[in-house]
């Protein structure tokens, strides 16, 4: 780690220590999946904070998350919830799920949270058969096929909704065109779509701090 990764991993704790403050079942979620052996991939707790914040000045009631992990954004998304609200959740690797599941009852949402288990492009292939439509929708899978989840967002989406993609900066890599990364190519594919869609109102930022150098892309359906 260098001496700018060290800064910005200091202010995330800043921040993270007045603005967040620790939480007894967000710490253990984080502790089970590391127990676990899942990747430590999860957003940052400031991060999570603001998918919590962004879910309730939405006023979300149904939210979709692609990228279930260890169920720590999960968390943060499912808090923000009404008490008459839904969230499905999406995840490829069934111990993910079963991590997640765990941490999810550990922290009284298991009412309100459904882990589906699965491809995501099958898992959205059923959801679509029943009409779902979302208020949010939070995707943090593989990146490979972002181009394929904004469809789909697209498709479960009303006026209103609120459609959020991680990790779309990749350490600066998304400006180099001939890139041969298949996820920095499927990213700036999605970039172009997103520009191009005209149902959409959209814009990305940068992102710094203990989670390194990245970014989240957010998209208003307006019709």
């Amino acid at each position: 780690m260098n001496d700018v990764q060290i800064k910005w991993s200091k202010v995330d704790d800043y921040i993270y220590k007045l603005l967040v403050q620790s939480d007894e079942v967000l710490d253990k979620a984080l502790e089970a999946n590391e127990e676990a052996g899942l990747p430590s991939i999860d957003v940052a707790p400031n991060q999570g904070k603001m998918l919590y914040l962004l879910a309730r000045i939405k006023g979300a009631q149904r939210i979709l998350e692609l990228g279930t992990l260890g169920g720590y954004s999960t968390i943060w998304l499912a808090r923000a919830l009404p008490q008459n609200g839904r969230l499905v959740s999406l995840e490829l690797d069934p111990i993910h799920a079963k991590v997640a599941q765990a941490n999810i009852d550990r922290a009284g949402l298991s009412s309100c949270v459904e882990i589906q288990v699965g491809e995501a492009l099958d898992s959205l292939a059923k959801l679509a058969e029943q009409y779902e439509v979302f208020d949010m929708i939070f995707i943090d899978a593989d990146k490979v096929n972002n181009p394929n989840y904004l469809q789909y967002a697209l498709q479960f989406s009303l006026p209103g909704t609120l459609i959020i993609f991680d990790n779309v900066v990749r350490e600066g890599e998304i400006i180099d065109e001939d890139s041969t990364d298949s996820s920095i190519q499927a990213t700036r594919t999605l970039f172009e779509m997103i520009a191009k869609e005209p149902r959409l109102v959209s814009t990305a930022i940068q992102t710094v701090g203990g989670k390194g150098y990245d970014g989240f892309a957010f998209a208003l359906v307006i019709e």
